[in-house]
């Protein structure tokens, strides 16, 4: 079955081709001009959607080495995100899967960041545990199977990837935040700076980074302009590992309550080295899995990958076309 995949939920344009659970091409148009805003610009990002959708499109069924006429099927994300973007891709998608005559395939875009896993580990069983990190989302599921989640926690406030990315804007090191401070955390000292971690101590699975991202912006003001390049380096690496320190520390609740030991990281914040690295070593009693890097940030590949899953198993949802910014799981 050949599933092209189309992906605007934010600011990235992107489409693939899926054949029979491979992925035969992958393009990513990205929109470098919101990393002057320090944030994604939702006018900005959907006009740019409107120009890059049909290039990134060809140029992916190009790549496949199939035509348009031999796709049997269009997935395409419906939400969660930006109105303006989403409807971009739902519209061209619709239009060109009734033109073509085959089937269109609406798609939780969170729901394909946990099915990114299984393009790597394509004997994955269930049940496992998901912790969704993105710029929008701190979430840890049970996934008993396809379509069947129960949300066992998360974050009460702020995004995991919303901290990363004000973080990056309060010590002045640009836009996307995760990679900006990532970047500036090399060589640092991780316990330099001992950052708050809310409900560290607590049995709840629940996260917050809202006192995290204050505490950052009073230990900045405290420095009064005097921050150093060394300095800068060992606050990006404490304010890192807090973060990552209570995600993990969450997970491990979560195992530790469902005694459901394999879990996986999903999202753009699981791109994070120091969150796979540490993942990988402080759970060595049970499987820890993620996906390959360029399927963590918001692609196309996931989105054909779900796609033809859904087609295949003949989901009673699947032809759902309708927009949904705050699109959840549940």
């Amino acid at each position: 079955m050949i599933i092209l995949g189309i992906e605007t939920s934010c600011d990235e344009t992107a489409a693939a081709v899926c054949k029979d659970g491979e992925i035969l091409s992958s393009v990513i148009a990205s929109q470098e001009q919101h990393s002057m805003y320090g944030g994604v610009v939702p006018e900005i990002a959907s006009r740019a959607h409107e120009r890059l959708i049909l290039k990134t499109v060809e140029e992916a069924i190009n790549r496949s080495s199939y035509n348009k006429g031999q796709l049997e099927g269009i997935a395409v994300t419906r939400g969660p995100g930006l109105m303006g973007s989403l409807l971009t891709g739902v519209s061209f998608a619709r239009g060109l899967s009734l033109g073509l005559k085959i089937p269109f395939i609406g798609i939780n875009h969170m729901e394909a960041h946990i099915f990114a896993n299984f393009i790597a580990y394509p004997k994955l069983k269930f049940p496992f545990l998901c912790l969704l990190v993105s710029g929008g989302h701190t979430q840890i599921w049970k996934v008993e199977e396809i379509g069947e989640y129960e949300l066992i926690g998360e974050t009460r406030d702020d995004a995991a990837g919303e901290a990363f990315d004000k973080g990056a804007r309060i010590l002045g090191l640009g836009y996307p935040g995760g990679i900006a401070i990532e970047k500036a955390a090399i060589g640092g000292n991780k316990e330099a700076v001992n950052f708050p971690r809310a409900f560290f101590q607590s049995n709840l699975v629940e996260f917050s980074f809202s006192g995290l991202k204050t505490a950052l912006q009073r230990h900045v003001e405290l420095i009064d302009g005097k921050l150093t390049t060394e300095m800068l380096c060992d606050i990006a690496a404490s304010y890192q590992f807090a973060i990552v320190d209570i995600l993990l520390s969450k997970l491990r609740l979560a195992i530790d309550m469902t005694k459901i030991n394999v879990a996986l990281i999903g999202g753009g914040v699981a791109a994070n080295k120091l969150l796979r690295e540490k993942a990988k070593r402080d759970f060595n009693d049970s499987k820890i899995l993620y996906p390959n890097i360029e399927l963590c940030t918001d692609n196309a590949a996931m989105i054909a990958f779900l796609g033809e899953i859904y087609l295949d198993q003949k989901l009673s949802h699947f032809e759902t076309h309708k927009v949904i910014p705050n699109l959840r799981l549940s």
